[in-house]
């Protein structure tokens, strides 16, 4: 009898086990079914919001922007400017591809097709806050001294002049500020934080090896006030803008430069009232003011609408007329912008990949006839660096190449122009910073406020190259600074050869000091001050032609899903199956789907493993 108990018990709990295990494999299969399900809809949706989304996209693409006769141009510069706009494909999804034409050199391209255009009688700069660096400014100033030469008018109107907005405006024949407005005119400053009490206060620490004593990147994690050095590298590229600056607003302005500095030193400007009797605005007026004046100039009865177009469509606009050139010859301008990275690159960094493909492809391209190499970077991973400083150098053996430098072209941005053919910079350029230096985080003084302890294990006595908790012993900041310096000879090596200067030529320029486009002239970092249109006369030139067409670089490619997934609109296919999978199983799937693509003979190592 009590064989028989237990054994219904044992039925018993036998059975319910097996319910549980079919009350979960139901579970499991109804949460796969729901998943795929979900992923099954979620595609239909795609598939029409992508098909809505191109059928605006290609309408809104078939548009023409329309010019009416006597139209003035609003040069409304409110937006972020880039050298380059940007070109995006996506493979997938061609009616999503973007071709933007609002970068630098578009609108310079825009304002110089105005001069000629008939519908154009004028420009108005108006309530800009503008948002593009010195050098930009200037380009698109010295494309405003271009078009003044038409005959045509320029005016500008604006509550509030940023001293970057007024060194744009100033060129206007006529500039009008609002009454209660205000002016910002007194010189140039700039401001750097130090850390190094905060460091030992919280216990974050950087732990630095540089080279290069003006090399001030890292100076605050070492200091609490700035060094002599910097002190003086700083005054001297902000005197070098600021003169650039006061010498182009005294030509258009007639102002001497000296009392452009009394009127900044006493901010003789910073009313309305104040700007006039300086000298730097013409009249106080109110916006709607300003409009009636434009109309009665242009001959527009005061009750009837005033046609502008803004310089983005206007852009637009212009772009295929100027595309519409016959010649077979081109020069390739290929924009290097951002930080340098390596990897592939996107809109707002400078990847090796990426910008050695468009060198290579530029190189191989017949039609092709001579680069223009535009830099406007700060600089980044010198491997990078050393990687396209090596695509030029394969290139310029082929056809000519020559740099052009935008608001910044320092540390890595100079080590990729260095073996140009030649080199031109705007005068406010900030350049050179030839110097190397390495900065790694340690949580030591934290972790051991928080009570925490890193213990090491290892097999021998540098498998160890740093961690991120225990201080930079002597050995491995030997080796750091050992490698360093030798990235730092390389980097003079380089500049001596590219610049044809002996190595102690170099030196007295380098030690990361950095020159603003007017010194680096002087001292043999660059050939020439100028903009894109004086590189582009200088590729044609040592390319031997006279008419040409642009093709600009890099085009990037990119992914629908990688794009939904940065904003958490979507969830890529790897995404879901790993929450699906887990990461482990995830991972041997992917080494299953290896091993099957795989062909021919393989070196590798018998199993798969991960060291860290």
């Amino acid at each position: 009898m009590q064989i028989e108990k237990n054994d219904i018990k044992r039925n018993i709990f036998t059975l319910l086990n097996t319910n549980e295990q079919i009350i979960y494999t139901m579970s499991f299969i109804k949460r796969v079914l729901s998943t795929i399900t979900g992923i099954f809809v979620f595609c239909i949706i795609c598939f029409f919001l992508l098909f809505i989304l191109g059928a605006l996209f290609g309408r809104a693409s078939e548009e023409v922007v329309k010019v009416e006769s006597n139209s003035v141009l609003d040069l409304k510069l409110d937006f972020p400017i880039k050298d380059y706009a940007g070109k995006t494909v996506f493979k997938e999804y061609p009616f999503l591809n973007e071709d933007k034409k609002n970068g630098l050199f578009n609108l310079i391209d825009a304002i110089n097709y105005a001069a000629t255009d008939d519908k154009i009688k004028g420009i108005s700069i108006a309530n800009n806050f503008i948002q593009a660096g010195i050098s930009q400014t200037k380009a698109l100033r010295d494309a405003l001294l271009t078009f003044k030469e038409s005959g045509k008018f320029i005016v500008a109107y604006a509550d509030i002049y940023t001293q970057k907005d007024y060194y744009l405006s100033s060129v206007a024949d006529t500039v009008f500020i609002n009454p209660v407005g205000m002016m910002e005119f007194k010189g140039l400053s700039s401001e750097r934080l130090y850390f190094k009490d905060f460091q030992e206060k919280s216990g974050i620490k950087m732990e630095v090896v540089r080279h290069g004593k003006y090399k001030s990147a890292v100076e605050p994690f070492l200091e609490n006030e700035m060094s002599a050095n910097n002190r003086e590298q700083i005054i001297a590229y902000l005197e070098g803008l600021w003169t650039e600056i006061k010498k182009e607003i005294s030509t258009s302005r007639e102002v001497p430069v000296e009392r452009l500095n009394t009127i900044a030193d006493s901010l003789l400007a910073r009313t309305p009232e104040l700007a006039k009797a300086s000298g730097l605005v013409d009249k106080v007026a109110y916006h709607d003011e300003y409009v009636q004046g434009l109309k009665w100039a242009l001959g527009v009865p005061s009750d009837k609408k005033l046609e502008t177009i803004t310089i983005q469509d206007y852009a637009q606009y212009t772009y295929p007329k100027l595309k519409a050139k016959s010649s077979e010859n081109k020069i390739a301008v290929i924009y290097a912008e951002g930080d340098i990275v390596y990897g592939e690159g996107n809109e707002n960094n400078v990847g090796h990949l990426t910008t050695n493909k468009a060198i290579k492809k530029a190189r191989e391209d017949d039609r092709i006839k001579a680069i223009v190499l535009r830099v406007n970077s700060p600089g980044g991973s010198a491997l990078a660096s050393e990687l396209i400083w090596r695509e030029v150098e394969l290139t310029k053996k082929i056809k000519p190449i020559i740099v052009s430098m935008g608001d910044l072209a320092a540390s890595g941005g100079y080590y990729i122009s260095a073996n140009a053919d030649k080199i031109i910079a705007e005068p406010t350029t900030i350049t050179g910073s030839i110097g190397v230096f390495g900065v790694l985080p340690n949580f030591k003084g934290l972790a051991d406020n928080m009570g925490i302890n890193a213990e090491q294990v290892s097999t021998n006595q540098n498998a160890i190259t740093y961690s991120a908790f225990e201080p930079l012993n002597d050995n491995q900041r030997a080796y750091i600074k050992e490698g360093i310096i030798d990235i730092y000879k390389l980097f003079t090596n380089r500049v001596a050869e590219g610049r044809d200067l002996t190595a102690e030529q170099v030196e007295a320029i380098a030690q990361g000091r950095v020159w603003v486009g007017t010194d680096a002239l002087q001292n043999g970092l660059v050939d020439e001050l100028g903009g894109l249109d004086l590189a582009l006369e200088r590729a044609a030139e040592a390319a031997e032609i006279e008419d040409y067409k642009i093709k600009e670089f890099p085009v990037f490619e990119k992914k629908l899903d990688e794009i939904l997934e940065a904003f958490g609109i979507a969830k890529a296919k790897e995404t879901i199956l790993k929450e699906e999978l887990g990461e482990a199983n995830y991972k041997l799937l992917q080494d299953v789907k290896k091993m099957s693509q795989k062909k021919g003979v393989q070196l590798m190592f018998p199993f798969s493993t991960e060291i860290k």
